[in-house]
């Protein structure tokens, strides 16, 4: 298992989303993606993309209007 970053912070939709599905094509069965986001679409967009993809989703909010999306690649 490894684990990456991807900053986001200042990008609005549909940036975000594209920069993680293109990363989340790169990562194998496992593989831990921090998503940094601050931008409420991308927020809504990013961790439903990802759970509708079978993948597992946690959210933690690290500041105000700040997050970091956490995915974990399963297949």
């Amino acid at each position: 298992m490894a684990e990456y970053e991807l900053d986001c912070l200042g990008e609005a939709c549909p940036v975000p989303l594209m920069k993680v599905e293109k990363k989340m094509n790169e990562l194998e069965v496992g593989d831990v993606l921090f998503v940094a986001i601050d931008h409420s679409c991308a927020m809504k967009n990013v961790p439903e993309w990802a759970r509708t993809q079978g993948h597992n989703v946690d959210i933690d909010e690290v500041d105000d209007g700040e997050w970091e999306v956490v995915i974990e690649k399963t297949k």
